[in-house]
């Protein structure tokens, strides 16, 4: 099976470890099942706690991803296999999107799992004391790999309804890419099972 045969897929990436990922991916999970949707979740790496902690929310399996011990056919082949009965699969990454096995390559990363998948990321930023400088973290993630399609981010601790504006401000106004991908589908946001992950 091909990344295009399959069902639609997100990965939740972080800027890096401990930025909340999990969190995030559980509260998505667990929203997306409210509304009826079946999810298969998936793992980057080989985690095991987290996997658990995916099945508890979403009542199925979680299945790790790994590109460094797998290969990209075994990875592509386990996401069709395994999703194949979902409406969605949702992918939480590994440590920080880029962050892999060395500091070269995207050998072992969320970044390369989220190609071979041809899936959108959606970044998760720690925002607790940011406002315009979350604009300069996000504009790196959106021009570090032209490849990557970071469909969105999600500002994790802000600090309530006008931080939030101000963030997305900040970064709707230094990053073209993502506004434009985020716009250009904002249609497609409130009538698919992707729609959480739209602006």
């Amino acid at each position: 099976m091909s990344a295009s045969e399959m069902v639609p897929v997100l990965v939740i990436a972080g800027v890096s470890s401990g930025v909340g990922k999990t969190t995030v991916t559980l509260g998505l999970l667990e929203a997306l099942r409210r509304r009826g949707l079946a999810v298969q979740a998936f793992k980057v790496g080989p985690d095991f706690i987290d996997p658990a902690y995916h099945a508890l929310a979403t009542g199925r399996p979680s299945y790790n991803l790994d590109g460094w011990m797998c290969g990209r056919e075994q990875v592509v082949a386990t996401v069709g296999e395994r999703a194949a009965q979902a409406d969605l699969a949702l992918v939480e990454g590994v440590m920080g999107c880029f962050d892999g096995t060395d500091g070269l390559t995207e050998d072992g990363s969320t970044a390369q799992i989220a190609k071979w998948l041809g899936a959108p990321v959606v970044l998760v930023l720690d925002a607790g004391a940011l406002v315009r400088s979350a604009a300069a973290v996000v504009l790196g993630f959106e021009r570090f790999d032209p490849d990557l399609v970071l469909a969105g981010v999600i500002f994790n601790r802000a600090g309530g309804a006008v931080h939030r504006q101000w963030l997305a401000q900040a970064v709707t106004s230094a990053c073209k890419r993502l506004d434009h991908w985020a716009r250009s589908r904002a249609i497609r946001v409130s009538r698919s099972p992707s729609g959480t992950w739209g602006w």
